[in-house]
This record gives C-alpha cells, sequence and structure tokens, in this order.
C-alpha cells in the first residue's frame, strides 16, 4: 500500500490452512458446549501451530464460520472486528474459546486475530461501514505484527523520560484464586508490556484486592526491568495508575523500588469512574479533555465529550468522566490529566480517539482474561499484542 501505514499486507494460498466442512460439522454436532469448545480450540491450534512453525507468518488470523461460531461463543460485540466476549461459566470453571485459544498458542510466539466470516463481507452486520471496519482490522493486524506501533504519544524534550504503568487483579478460572496482581507498562515509544503478578488477598472491610509490600515492590522492579530491556535505560519518572485506592503497603512497596533502582520520580494515581458530572450551555456534554478540580488532589477529567474538530458531540450516549486522585506527584493536575488524556488514544486494536479510559488500566480487562486460561508454570509473553 501506498498510504495507510505504507506496510504491505501479504496473503497467499501457502500462507493459510482451510478448515475442513466435515470438521467444522463434527464440532458442531457435538453436543456438550465445553466439548464443543475444546474440539473447537485444538481444531484451530492444530493448523496455528502449522502456519507459525512451517510458515513466515507474523500474524494468524484464525477466521470463525458463522455456523460454528453461534455453537462456541456468545458474542456481544466485535470491536476492531476482534471477537469479543462474556464470561461463560460451565460447571465450576470458566470454558471461552477466544480466551482459550490465544493463551494456548501464545508459546508459539505469535500474535492471533479472531474474526467472524460475515465480517469479512462488504455490507456484512455490524454497526460500523465497510471502511471503518477495514480500517480498524488493518490497525489491530499492523500492531500485532510488529515491531512498529501505529501511532505514539508526542514527548517533551524538556522533560524526563516516563514510564507509565497499570496496577489491575484477576480472578482464576475456578474463582478458588481471588485474584492475582498484573502490570502493563508501556513506554514512550508506545510499546506495551505485559507481567504477571501473585495472588493477593482482599481486603475484608474494603473488599478491595490490595498489594502487600514486598509483592508491590516485585511487581514493579519486574516491570522496570522489562522498560530497560526495551529502552536500554530506566527511567527518569514513573507514573503508576490503578483503579482503587493505594493502601499503605502498595505506596511503600512502589516507593521502595524507584528508590533501588535509582528513579527519580514515583507518581501514584488513581483513576477510577467519578460520581460528579459537569454542564456546560447548550445541548452538548462538556468539552473532550475538560478538567474540573473537586477538591485538592482530586480532579474529574472528560475524556470523553464534545469536540471542537467536528462541533459536536460524537458519541451515543452521555459521557461518564473519570476521577483522578493523585496519592503521590510532583506534577500539576493539568499536567496529569493531560498524559491521561494522551494515555486514552492508545488502544491499538481499533482507531478510536477517544476512549475512555487510559491504556495502562483500560485494557486491564482483556489482559486478564486471557492471562487466567494460563497455567502457574507457562510463561506469559509480554508484548501486549499478544492479548488484544
Amino acid at each position: 500500500m501506498g498510504s495507510g501505514f505504507s506496510a504491505e499486507f501479504v496473503s497467499a494460498t501457502e500462507l493459510t490452512r482451510p478448515l475442513k466442512k466435515s470438521e467444522i460439522d463434527r464440532v458442531i454436532g457435538i453436543s456438550s458446549f465445553q466439548d464443543r469448545v475444546a474440539q473447537a480450540i485444538e481444531m484451530y491450534y492444530d493448523e496455528v501451530k502449522f502456519l507459525i512453525q512451517n510458515r513466515p507468518v507474523d500474524v494468524v488470523v484464525c477466521v470463525i464460520p458463522d455456523a460454528l461460531h453461534e455453537k462456541i461463543a456468545y458474542d456481544d460485540r466485535a470491536i476492531g472486528e476482534e471477537i469479543i466476549e462474556p464470561s461463560l461459566d460451565v460447571g465450576s470453571s470458566e470454558i471461552n474459546f477466544r480466551r482459550a485459544l490465544k493463551a494456548k498458542a501464545m508459546h508459539l510466539g505469535r500474535p492471533l486475530q479472531l474474526i467472524r466470516a460475515s465480517s469479512l463481507e462488504s455490507k456484512g452486520k455490524g454497526l460500523q461501514d465497510d471502511a471503518t471496519k477495514a480500517w480498524n482490522f488493518c490497525t489491530a493486524l499492523y500492531y500485532k505484527a510488529g515491531p512498529t506501533v501505529p501511532w505514539k504519544l508526542s514527548t517533551d524534550p524538556a522533560k524526563p523520560t516516563t514510564c507509565a504503568v497499570g496496577i489491575a487483579f484477576y480472578r482464576s478460572r475456578d474463582r478458588r484464586i481471588l485474584d492475582t496482581s498484573l502490570a502493563q507498562i508501556f513506554d514512550e515509544l508506545g510499546n506495551g508490556l505485559i507481567l504477571r503478578g501473585t495472588p493477593v488477598d482482599v481486603d475484608k472491610e474494603d473488599r478491595v484486592p490490595h498489594l502487600k509490600a514486598q509483592q508491590a515492590y516485585d511487581l514493579l522492579a519486574a516491570a522496570l526491568a522489562e522498560y530497560r530491556v526495551a529502552m536500554r535505560s530506566f527511567p527518569a519518572r514513573i507514573v503508576v495508575h490503578k483503579s482503587s485506592n493505594f493502601s499503605v503497603e502498595e505506596v511503600e512497596g512502589f516507593d521502595q523500588a524507584g528508590r533501588s533502582l535509582g528513579i527519580d520520580a514515583v507518581d501514584l494515581i488513581t483513576v477510577t469512574d467519578s460520581k460528579v458530572k459537569v454542564f456546560r450551555d447548550g445541548a452538548y456534554p462538556p468539552y473532550r479533555g475538560t478538567l474540573v478540580e473537586v477538591r485538592p488532589q482530586q480532579q474529574v477529567l472528560y475524556t470523553r465529550g464534545s469536540v471542537h474538530y467536528y462541533e459536536t458531540y460524537p458519541g451515543l450516549y452521555v459521557p461518564q468522566p473519570i476521577e483522578l486522585r493523585i496519592v503521590r506527584s510532583d506534577e500539576s493536575p493539568s499536567y496529569l490529566a493531560r498524559e491521561v488524556l494522551g494515555l486514552t488514544k492508545m488502544n491499538w486494536n481499533n482507531t478510536q480517539f477517544d476512549g475512555k479510559y487510559p491504556v495502562t488500566l483500560g485494557c486491564a480487562r482483556k489482559v486478564g482474561e486471557i492471562m487466567k486460561y494460563l497455567d502457574a508454570a507457562d510463561r506469559p509473553q509480554v508484548r501486549y499484542g499478544f492479548y488484544m
């Protein structure tokens, strides 16, 4: 292509592995949902494995026939043409085709892109027009193929290098392990790195998972080690985003990790939904980027809203702002808000410019959905492209 990302999309017969209709029909005919999904995973995994081990591929696209999709997945919406499925519990353990297939194939070292056959058809069903679907699909493939990202944050040469880290938690498939910590790292080049932490306890008072001081130290130290491998140096500043309040032990652990590695500044910010809404004159919501101080160290930020360029609000529903609680930072609230606003654009699974949450937290759910299908002995891939 001579436009867009100036990249060439290469697909040829020798780079494909067709599924036999008889095999698809056999899987569809299995009565047990759990067995049906398990057999579908094996069917796709065998072909994925062959392509990765025997063909020069950067990313493997798994096309799901609609008849099979109806039998193995409960699809609520395709975002960026990636099948997004809610959890489905069978017995005492969750089973999910998309999540399990990506986890099973992760050790092969190539990302997967799942798409329904009908989504490849012109004027197929869905809320997106053909041009938008194609643009989102190619953007996701470009990022997954790596190593260059489609876009990155602009940097200020007068400011120190910064590493943004999101801390999140997810439950095991059988829900017996309450929560496991997860760190998402995004450097200034737009590279997304994922690290799995350790099981944590839930506070009996606020019923929110928290890290012990040593867990917080280990998780941030491991995140910075991966950053150093990618950037060949440690950042001068770290900003840690968390969707719940920081405990005293978490602050202590993150602090110690930063000091031990010679980091000049460790900023701690809680990012959560706001209960406060703002109104402006007229029929449209506040502008994207509107920042309101509720009290010192607590701001309301509209990451979605009216857009000056469009002279309207491009959304369907009343936008809900997010709340920024500054636990510790030497930067101004407006600088931290601009930083969060920029990170809302860093979801390369589609081309939406106004995500609600920064990528450090906005994609944590998708990462956790796949991470919980990995065994404790499995080594997760660190690149974000394997999880989106």
